[in-house]
């Protein structure tokens, strides 16, 4: 999809992404320039209701420990 860049600098965000993220008039989006060069645009003011779906549900259900010994992994890693 393509957009054009007004000579005051905006952009008018496709519909098919306003639909898909949910975006209003007025919503926020947040711009990171990644070091390839692309651009990742989010939406700031995402409701966590709206969040839900995003992310499908594991095959095989995590238990409370196994959570646990995940996030005490990462933490050693990050050391």
């Amino acid at each position: 999809m393509q957009a054009t860049i007004t000579s005051k600098g905006q952009v008018t965000v496709p519909k098919p992404i306003r639909d898909r993220l949910h975006l209003k008039a007025g919503d926020k989006m947040d711009f990171v320039l990644e070091d390839d060069g692309c651009v990742r645009v989010t939406p700031v003011n995402v409701s966590v209701t709206r969040l839900k779906g995003m992310v499908p549900k594991p095959e095989v259900p995590v238990g409370l420990e196994e959570m646990d010994a995940a996030i005490a992994r990462a933490a050693v890693r990050k050391r």
